[in-house]
């Protein structure tokens, strides 16, 4: 009799526990996405969470001749982000309550040609995604036009760049920055080159790590519990460090105008491999590469290979390379010079070479040109094509 007690006990233990969990099933707040997309029969649709450690699947379906699917998310009280997608095509959409989401597409081309209704949220994030396909059409068609070099590509890319940043902050971010489309155009890429970058990039960008924090501060009054909105902090903050950082280095970068004598260079006098003493400033009317170097380093070989290679194509032009060793051991840089054609010189001193303090030299290798009237006109950081660099100062 006791043991039947006990066996009832348990299992009206067993009933509370399932009706508590069945009340909370059903009290839980969620949103939905639904829709159709056709001319996808048989095609895996993906509904992915965008979490901050990337997309995660949350749910898949296969796709029946209508193309319907529908989808449940719990809500979370503060924006999250999912998408749907078919191997690489994909539709952006957010959602922070009860709402109905739904999405309206044809595979293949889903990314560009959905329909969205039932959230102003996604509706913007739908023009955010198309203008970034705008801008990326802008930019394949400038890094593909053959009659630009590589400095007009930088340049008119920049241009279409900043466009579009000041477009999208003055339209959609600054507009309302507590919203989950604002937050969504932040993390926006374009690519160059195979190289996929942000369009706002805090880690380079003054300006941009003022849009992120715009974003983080609303963020902190509106959604004050939510992670994203302290990662947005946290971005905010190294952003802040690196640009302090840029900017240091930037300024260490411009030679001290009172060190530079009347031809335009601070001077460098050094005996070379020969035991002859070498004046950088002897080199007027020549253009100059003025390279500090480390034959002892690891990649010294591929660097003298590329030194050879503009030597040999612009020396007899007027181009001469005035090469400062820093090595400790004199013998192996003697050694490793006797073969080169250019002016090799070393600096006993070694890196508490007053010559690396004047030149403000932070690493090696770093070069600098100086055209024909002894004037320093750029250092390495400031180069992108040292071909056509050469070229102009000839």
């Amino acid at each position: 009799m006791k043991m039947k007690r006990n066996i009832t006990g348990f299992a009206s233990i067993a009933m509370i526990m399932m009706m508590a969990w069945t009340i909370v099933s059903c009290t839980e707040k969620k949103f939905h996405v639904n829709g159709t997309i056709s001319d996808a029969k048989d095609s895996t649709l993906y509904f992915e969470d965008m979490s901050l450690n990337g997309p995660q699947v949350v749910d898949s379906v296969k796709l029946g001749e209508d193309g319907s699917f529908s989808f449940d998310g719990k809500a979370s009280g503060a924006p999250e982000f999912y998408r749907l997608r078919i191997a690489n095509q994909i539709i952006n959409v957010a959602a922070d309550s009860t709402e109905t989401i739904s999405i309206k597409a044809s595979y293949p081309n889903m990314s560009a040609g959905y329909e969205v209704s039932g959230s102003e949220e996604c509706s913007k994030i739908k023009e955010l995604a198309l203008l970034q396909m705008d801008l990326q059409a802008q930019i394949n068609a400038i890094a593909n036009n053959p009659s630009l070099g590589v400095d007009a590509v930088e340049d008119s890319v920049q241009n279409v760049l900043v466009a579009y940043k000041n477009n999208v902050k003055l339209n959609y971010i600054f507009k309302e920055p507590m919203k989950a489309y604002s937050y969504f155009a932040l993390f926006q890429t374009f690519t160059l080159g195979n190289v996929s970058s942000l369009i706002f990039n805090p880690r380079s960008s003054e300006d941009d790590v003022k849009v992120f924090a715009a974003v983080a501060t609303s963020w902190d009054t509106y959604y004050p519990k939510a992670e994203r909105g302290k990662n947005l902090h946290n971005i905010a903050i190294e952003g802040m460090k690196d640009v302090r950082i840029i900017r240091n280095e930037r300024a260490k970068m411009t030679i001290d105008s009172r060190k530079i004598n009347t031809s335009g260079i601070i001077d460098i006098a050094l005996q070379d491999n020969k035991g002859v003493t070498r004046r950088l400033s002897d080199l007027k009317g020549k253009v100059v590469m003025l390279d500090f170097h480390v034959f002892a380093s690891d990649n010294s070989m591929k660097r003298i290979m590329m030194l050879r290679e503009l030597y040999n194509k612009y020396h007899a032009q007027g181009f001469e390379i005035y090469q400062v060793s820093i090595d400790p051991d004199e013998h192996f840089w003697k050694t490793q010079t006797a073969a080169l054609p250019w002016i090799c010189v070393r600096d006993a001193d070694g890196t508490s070479s007053q010559n690396l303090i004047n030149y403000n030299v932070q690493q090696i290798p770093t070069f600098f040109l100086i055209d024909k009237n002894n004037v320093l006109q750029k250092r390495d950081v400031q180069i992108k094509d040292i071909d056509a660099a050469i070229k102009a100062l000839l």
